[in-house]
């Protein structure tokens, strides 16, 4: 993993702060600010910066970045960790973000896949082997390994809780919302589900209540295996033509 985690991106965003917790004070500080700019000119990375103290010009990745260190602060309350054991964790929350489906990867009703920054990265779906839960186990009887995996699975459980009502389309509160279509590509919310697993479904069929709306959908998983769910419980990808419409 430490090998893929050193693959050179073509952009680089970051926020322009100032003062000395700024990123171009401390290069400037410490005599390393040309040798970083010949290593981004060596591989071709571009290095933008929004403006001091404007977040919200960074938009939906800033919003994430938010929500990491939110996550990262409460987790942090269940116990101090070294430097690699920190560095473990922080590797095991990059896994996770990286995982995140982000938009249907074809219109193929067989095809389960969906997009992730994982792709970009290593050039497939990032994956974690099978570990058992240990959220409901008391601190005090935690060793060190277990403890960094017990707080890398609660942020995931924090995580993933709150990035899937965002994939809903914004605004649906304020306007009449399109009905799920057949052949949607979704994510199907299940509780206790292991970090990194994301349960993709396709809806087969709609059924729509007496006002046209659709509530309930027949949605078919991987294996095969039809049934029904209420779409409170799915998180539909958004599709290319659904950035096209106007908010």
């Amino acid at each position: 993993m430490t090998n893929d985690r050193k693959k050179v991106l073509g952009k680089i965003l970051s926020l322009l702060k100032s003062g000395p917790q700024g990123v171009i004070f401390i290069l400037q500080k410490t005599k390393e600010q040309r040798t970083v700019e010949e290593e981004l000119s060596h591989h071709h990375v571009q290095w933008h910066f929004i403006p001091p103290s404007a977040p919200h010009f960074g938009g939906l990745w800033e919003a994430a970045v938010k929500s990491t260190k939110k996550h990262l602060l409460k987790i942090n309350t269940m116990g101090l960790l070294t430097f690699e054991e920190m560095s473990t964790m922080l590797c095991r929350v990059e896994a996770v973000l990286n995982s995140r489906p982000i938009s249907p990867m074809s219109d193929d009703p067989s095809d389960f896949t969906a997009l992730t920054p994982g792709h970009f990265l290593v050039g497939g779906v990032l994956t974690l082997p099978a570990e058992p839960d240990g959220t409901g186990i008391p601190l005090n009887r935690l060793k060190r390994l277990e403890l960094v995996r017990v707080q890398a699975q609660t942020f995931w459980k924090r995580w993933s809780s709150e990035y899937l009502p965002q994939l809903h389309k914004r605004g649906c509160w304020l306007s009449k919302k399109d009905n799920i279509e057949v052949g949607s590509l979704a994510i199907l919310k299940e509780d206790n589900l292991p970090p990194m697993k994301w349960i993709m479904v396709r809806v087969t069929q709609v059924h729509p209540g007496s006002d046209g709306m659709v509530r309930v959908v027949t949605v078919r998983n991987s294996a095969g295996r039809e049934f029904q769910r209420p779409t409170a419980k799915l998180a539909v990808l958004p599709h290319a033509k659904d950035e096209e419409e106007p908010v």
